[in-house]
């Protein structure tokens, strides 16, 4: 069909031979998910058979809406988006694919230091909806957001404020995954790896997850160690070496994110202590490069798929916050505990 022709085409045309009525085409072109595969797809032939092309400006116009989800990326000041945690580029993919599974385009942004800082997107109908997502270790980013953090067209993971629209890991519960498998494993004298300042609620629900499976087995209280430095891994192997110089007598060691338990694996091999051998490592956050280290870490992984979708559909307005239960979790088999 020629270029002239095509543009003659009009939803009326698609409708007639798609046997729908013009406002199905125009829903189902725009990604409106009520309408169902099989007749999204019969319509889609159709424009397609016919050389039928919406216009993506009129149409914004029309309905007001841009089909773009806008997510900012918080990152750590002086860091470049290459140095962000994998674990937020997995939950950056996952958000981006159940984006587009519900017809909306993704447009990222990573926000580092204060002149990058911008969250006007929706005002100024660049976006419809908002995810932010990243470290809550920037303190100045999560400040400058936060008005937005409560607004109905925003989501988040990882705000440090308890009253943002957040989406996160069902952390008690892995917690106390952690603690059954170190048991399992034969493991008694149990200490925990991280930080639990208020900004850190995360890693206290997991903490306060694996203290009460163990306590719930008649085990106190498992003591905390946390040694700060520029990043998790150093901040995992200095933590591990206070352990080792407090004489502190430790043979299973659940670390507060997989980045600290990588490092703690570095401080142990290097100390000469056997993992799994004399102490049993589990990590949270479920790192690919887990899969990698020596020897590969076992640990608690979040189901991204499910907090992409969650993140979406909080920003979208298709779920209420009182319906944004915890991300599932599950636990990772892999060769830093005993079997």
């Amino acid at each position: 069909m020629s270029q002239e022709k095509a543009t003659r085409v009009t939803s009326f045309d698609v409708a007639e031979r798609a046997g729908v009525n013009q406002s199905t085409v125009s829903r189902a072109l725009n990604g409106d998910p009520s309408i169902s595969a099989p007749t999204r797809h019969r319509i889609e032939q159709a424009a397609a058979d016919l050389g039928y092309h919406i216009d993506d400006r009129a149409a914004r116009l029309r309905t007001g809406k841009t089909g773009t989800i806008a997510v900012i990326v918080i990152t750590r000041p002086g860091r470049s988006p290459t140095d962000v945690n994998p674990f937020h580029y997995a939950l950056l993919g996952n958000v981006c694919a159940s984006a587009s599974a519900k017809g909306y385009r993704s447009l990222v942004s990573f926000q580092s230091e204060a002149e990058h800082f911008d969250s006007g997107f929706v005002q100024r109908r660049q976006a419809d909806a908002i995810v932010l997502l990243g470290t809550a270790t920037n303190t100045a980013a999560w400040d400058f957001h936060r008005p937005l953090l409560g607004r109905p067209e925003t989501s988040c993971w990882g705000a440090p404020f308890e009253n943002a629209r957040r989406i996160k890991a069902d952390n008690r519960d892995g917690g106390r995954r952690a603690a059954e498998r170190l048991l399992q494993g034969g493991y008694r004298n149990l200490s925990f790896i991280g930080d639990l300042d208020d900004r850190q609620s995360q890693f206290r629900e997991r903490y306060e997850g694996f203290r009460d499976a163990l306590s719930a087995h008649g085990i106190a209280a498992p003591p905390t160690v946390f040694e700060d430095a520029e990043t998790r891994v150093e901040q995992g192997r200095r933590s591990v070496r206070r352990l080792l110089a407090d004489s502190q007598e430790i043979d299973g060691l659940f670390c507060c994110c997989d980045a600290m338990a990588l490092g703690a694996l570095g401080a142990l091999e290097n100390a000469g202590i056997e993992v799994p051998g004399d102490i049993g490592v589990i990590g949270f956050d479920g790192l690919g490069s887990g899969a990698h280290s020596s020897p590969p870490l076992t640990t608690i992984e979040p189901d991204f798929t499910s907090a992409g979708a969650m993140l979406v559909d909080l920003a979208l307005g298709a779920i209420e916050p009182a319906a944004a239960k915890g991300v599932p979790v599950h636990l990772v088999e892999r060769s830093s505990v005993r079997r």
